[in-house]
């Protein structure tokens, strides 16, 4: 793949003693040791799934960054390219919405982060599921993502259909061709999402096995061009992505193909022949991903002789990170633009009150990072204490009920500190809400959790794919290793680089975070970090609530959230249960995250 062996950075002491986080209350960046970028003829900086999250993370030092810091980034990545000669492109794959309370907070969503996103400069950009799960959502990306992005906006295999007219048209255009800055290298690009049947009705998906077939799509991959860049909402291991591949490939046997995906919310990075390259770029913009490609791309040079080197890197939102890149320092770092990009998001939290806290969590609550069950799984936690509290329908208190909730319904960790507003949508920022069918037999109910979390096949069978109950992580094959030493090609000098918390001068101790192993190698985080173990967890866990003392009930209310409504149907008709839609009705008012906020403010002290 003609990968480089690459030196090792340090971040220089001046940048920790003057470096500060974006946001009022962030925490303050940490240094580590760092890898370079590789740079080469054609550049591309890379975002997916951020999901609202664009004022960084207030409480992980290493992705403190916001959204105004990656402008400054951007601005002077660009810059570089441009007095080097070389090209450098912004690509964003999707999921953008729903999950952070930038987003969420607002009435209506999205009311202040359109304007904050529309700020970076995003050259080729595509939609994700979460821009399609509610009608009002894709009438949101249409009417403003879209012509914020004007013709940078892809939509290959997704449309929209008008609420006045009920007219269908593409969401946006469906490929785009266009010649770089610098060297007038032709593009021709696509977006595309998955084969998602999730959407609301006011937009189709076409699965992609199907696009690939139609004329225009035919005749685009006949254009002349240096390069094809294909953006999607896509796992790179994922088949949709194989088949764009094979199609292209069957018409262009030797041009290089450049994919981006995103989707299932993991660093990735994978070869489907010499002549292509493809990588995801992590969630929750943790990570700014990086991707170039040396040789000579003009199709006039191009031949079997012809040979192309790809590098990829995961950029930690790290402020002090994006500073080494650049070569700058806190002075030198922050554009005009970039500040005020900054200023906007401050504004749009403060406006949100997403710093009001509800209550102080007592300890950190893992998604993954800690096995289930267990008492540091916020899954166990849910269980035991939250369910049980919350799940009452006064009508039917002294009923005894299961109560479902798949663990997918959770985005992110508790850290020990405040839970604020904010909070309450980082973990839970679906419209969600408690549903049940009533009066079920208790030897029918108690077998649907065993069916949701262990009968994929059976699932499967019936075109429903267990996984999707689960978080998006789990729908790739994860590996847990500790490592006790840093990674073989870190040279850590202790009088230029010394992380907080070293514990010797002949070793620091590194930050927890990712360290990734893709189809590449082991070498691809900018950042060298002590791994953080991932636990898989169950797609749904269960509540018993309101049980007899003794014995078994002879029914139970069956409790479970709206979203997996299909999956427990199919679960109990393999039961020989005969139940559907009509028989499920609604548990109790508010949402689930309305619900967990009240638990909290109930049950954890106010102040921290």
């Amino acid at each position: 793949m003609g990968l480089k062996t690459v030196t090792i950075g340090s971040v220089l002491a001046a940048l920790v003693r003057t470096a500060a986080a974006s946001q009022p209350g962030a925490a303050e960046p940490v240094p580590a040791p760092m890898r370079d970028l590789t740079w080469a003829k054609l550049n591309f900086l890379h975002t997916t799934d951020t999901h609202g999250w664009h004022g960084g993370h207030l409480q992980e030092p290493q992705y403190s960054a916001d959204w105004g810091d990656y402008v400054s980034f951007a601005q002077h990545m660009r810059k570089r390219a441009d007095d080097d000669g070389v090209d450098l492109l912004l690509v964003d794959t999707g999921d953008r919405v729903e999950g952070n309370g930038l987003y969420d907070a607002s009435d209506p969503k999205g009311k202040y982060y359109y304007d904050i996103y529309r700020e970076q400069d995003v050259d080729i950009i595509c939609t994700g599921n979460h821009e399609l799960y509610i009608a009002s959502t894709a009438d949101g990306e249409h009417t403003h993502t879209v012509p914020n992005f004007k013709q940078n906006y892809i939509a290959s295999n997704l449309d929209y259909i008008d609420p006045k007219s009920g007219e269908r048209m593409p969401m946006a255009q469906r490929y785009r061709k266009f010649q770089t800055k610098n060297q007038k290298l032709d593009v021709v690009a696509f977006g595309f999402l998955f084969d998602f049947t999730g959407n609301a009705n006011n937009t189709v998906v076409q699965p992609v096995r199907e696009t690939v077939r139609e004329k225009w799509f035919q005749d685009a991959i006949q254009e002349e061009t240096d390069v094809f860049v294909v953006i999607g909402h896509v796992g790179v291991q994922m088949p949709e992505f194989k088949t764009i591949f094979r199609a292209i490939r069957k018409q262009n046997p030797l041009t290089p193909i450049l994919f981006f995906g995103g989707h299932v919310h993991v660093r990735d990075a994978a070869a489907y022949d010499e002549r292509s390259f493809a990588m995801a770029s992590g969630r929750y913009f943790e990570t700014i991903g990086w991707m170039s490609v040396d040789g000579d791309l003009k199709r006039s040079a191009l031949s079997e002789e012809t040979g192309f080197s790809f590098h990829r890197r995961y950029i930690d939102n790290n402020l002090l990170g994006l500073q080494y890149h650049t070569g700058l320092d806190a002075t030198t770092f922050p554009t005009e633009h970039g500040r005020n990009v900054s200023a906007m998001i401050t504004k749009a939290r403060g406006e949100l009150d997403l710093d009001y806290a509800f209550g102080c969590a007592p300890k950190a609550l893992w998604l993954s990072r800690a096995p289930y069950p267990g008492d540091d799984s916020i899954f166990s936690w849910l269980e035991k204490e939250v369910l049980p509290d919350v799940t009452v329908n006064p009508d039917r208190a002294n009923v005894p009920r299961l109560a479902i909730l798949n663990t997918g319904a959770i985005r992110f960790d508790i850290f020990k500190g405040a839970f604020t507003r904010d909070t309450t949508f980082i973990i839970s920022p679906f419209l969600s809400v408690m549903t049940y069918i009533p009066d079920v037999p208790y030897h029918m109910a108690r077998e649907v959790i065993t069916l949701l979390n262990n009968a994929g096949r059976i699932m499967e069978s019936a075109a429903m794919d267990n996984r999707f109950m689960a978080t998006p992580e789990q729908l790739v094959i994860h590996e847990s290793i500790v490592h006790e030493e840093p990674a073989s090609d870190v040279n850590v000098d202790a009088s230029q680089q010394k992380p907080l918390g070293e514990s010797s001068e002949r070793r620091p101790r590194l930050t927890e975070g990712y360290t990734t192993r893709d189809a590449i190698s082991d070498d691809g985080d900018d950042t060298v970090h002590k791994p953080v173990n991932f636990y898989v967890v169950p797609n749904c866990v269960q509540a018993e609530i309101a049980f007899p003392a003794e014995g078994e009930p002879e029914t139970v209310d069956l409790v479970f959230l709206d979203f997996i409504t299909p999956w427990v149907l199919m679960a109990l008709s393999l039961n020989g249960g005969k139940y559907s839609e009509a028989d499920v009705q609604l548990y109790m008012e508010g949402t689930f995250t309305d619900m967990m906020a009240g638990w909290i403010e109930k049950n954890w002290p106010k102040h921290c």
